[in-house]
């Protein structure tokens, strides 16, 4: 069991990348006085929460509706995630500032903590652990960032701004894989529907 959440949470937890999130988090909340940061950490952690549950409990709902097989969304997901893990690999910030009314939920709760490559993954992780454990996983990764983000004047100071972008780039590395991957195993899928018995 603890081997099959390790499975969930690990392609998650690079994908939400906490540790390269960090220089931005700093980056965005700089100025802003303690009791504000919190109350931002605590808004951002219950706007991804919210978005992240809504998605893998109507994903599938929705794919049905429009016709999208699990296949495709990890070809296209797979596209998605290896274009964000190449972007972030060869720039230096993931977004631009913003002003700090808008930081909790955009765009440090969306798309920072929980967007496309945390949805696509998750929505993956359903089909192969179930949506309980992806809840549970995705929640979890959701909690770390933002205790990342709580301690994040301590961090910085242990990491430098120039080593949480090192680890930054590391784990988007891993995105890469892990997005030629899906595409792999999507693909993968589809050659194998059609060459089964029966198949058109």
């Amino acid at each position: 069991m603890f081997s099959e959440f390790l499975l969930a949470f690990i392609p998650i937890f690079v994908a939400v990348d906490a540790i390269g999130l960090l220089p931005i988090f700093v980056s965005l909340t700089d100025g802003i006085d303690r009791p504000t940061k919190n109350k931002i950490i605590a808004q951002s952690i219950l706007t991804a929460a919210i978005l992240a549950v809504v998605f893998i409990i109507s994903g599938r709902a929705i794919f049905k509706f429009l016709g999208i097989t699990i296949e495709d969304f990890m070809i296209a997901g797979g596209v998605i995630l290896f274009c964000i893990a190449i972007l972030d690999l060869v720039t230096h910030n993931k977004v631009e500032r913003r002003s700090a009314l808008e930081l909790a939920a955009v765009p440090i709760g969306t798309p920072l903590m929980v967007g496309p490559a945390v949805l696509t993954t998750s929505l993956i992780t359903i089909d192969q652990h179930g949506i309980p454990l992806t809840i549970f996983a995705v929640l979890l990764n959701i909690i770390i960032a933002g205790l990342t983000f709580f301690f994040s004047d301590r961090l910085i100071r242990v990491l430098g701004k120039a080593g949480a972008n090192a680890l930054s780039k590391i784990f988007s590395l891993f995105l890469a894989a892990i997005a030629i991957m899906m595409i792999r195993r999507g693909i993968m899928a589809i050659v194998a529907q059609h060459m089964a018995p029966g198949s058109t």
